[in-house]
């Protein structure tokens, strides 16, 4: 029995909407009948492609797939009008999650494989961690950077890959830091910029101070990069940062970096689900990254 097309355009429409009683609305069909239309494609296909949690309509891992497949089909058919009007061609979508607070540099460079890409639609969104695990879960992320390691709560079948290290540094402007001078005096007479106490490089730091017995002077504790590079700049004191991070600034002469490293790394990693069909960018990249 062959696909009903116009079954699978209402279960397009739906998934994107993400509502059935709007969709219903905006297509000029009772919610009721608009039921039965989905039902008879999940019939067909022998899964379900929705479930309900309260009031909301989610993808199930199904559901996703034929979601993509949608979109590939529909595409297809304004690729063909595109293609005799002589326009561009279809593209892959690869969706990223990232916390808001990771390196931008980090992002950029672990996906430049695929950015100048003409086939690929990057789709790149940030957000706290459980937002983006609930991302991968729900199936409306393929791939999220973090720069630490999900919680193991094995309800998910999370797949963690370290993908990356960068060292850390003590960077300020000249007038503060000397680079010279060694790390320990550095923060004895020092205000220093740090990150919040739940990252991993705070905990190493903090371990350094109390090692070297140093009492810190903390001028700003933050859990952005952009804003202690910011901070760096406007010499509110010595910023605990990865270098790239600030490299047009260590380029410029504006910052200044220690030369005795505090001997810290930062690691990033790669989450994504298990699944049993992924999106092959995915590997392409992870690939690229080892």
């Amino acid at each position: 029995m062959p696909l009903n097309y116009h079954h699978l355009r209402y279960f397009w429409a739906v998934a994107h909407d993400g509502n059935l009683t709007r969709t219903a609305e905006r297509l000029n069909l009772s919610q009721s009948a608009l039921s039965v239309q989905i039902k008879q494609l999940e019939e067909r296909l022998g899964h379900a492609l929705f479930e309900r949690r309260g009031r909301q309509l989610h993808l199930t891992e199904a559901g996703r797939i034929a979601l993509d497949h949608a979109d590939s089909i529909f595409a297809t058919g304004q690729e063909l009008v595109a293609t005799l009007q002589e326009a561009g061609r279809g593209r892959s979508a690869l969706r990223v999650g990232a916390l808001a607070t990771l390196s931008r540099n980090f992002q950029i460079g672990f996906l430049r494989p695929i950015l100048s890409r003409a086939d690929v639609e990057v789709i790149l969104r940030s957000g706290s961690t459980a937002e983006l695990l609930e991302g991968l879960t729900t199936l409306n992320l393929d791939i999220v950077l973090m720069n630490r390691e999900p919680p193991g709560d094995g309800l998910a079948p999370f797949v963690v890959h370290r993908v990356a290290e960068q060292a850390i540094g003590l960077v300020g402007t000249p007038d503060r830091l000397d680079p010279s001078r060694p790390l320990a005096d550095l923060l004895s007479a020092q205000p220093v910029i740090l990150q919040t106490r739940d990252s991993t490089v705070r905990a190493a730091f903090d371990a350094l101070a109390n090692r070297l017995g140093i009492r810190l002077n903390i001028a700003a504790e933050v859990d952005d990069m952009a804003m202690m590079r910011l901070l760096a700049r406007e010499d509110v004191g010595l910023a605990l940062v990865p270098p790239i991070v600030v490299k047009d600034e260590l380029a410029s002469g504006r910052l200044v970096e220690a030369q005795e490293h505090p001997r810290i790394t930062e690691t990033f990693y790669a989450v994504t689900l298990d699944r049993r069909f992924p999106n092959p960018l995915v590997k392409e990249l992870l690939e690229g990254a080892d």
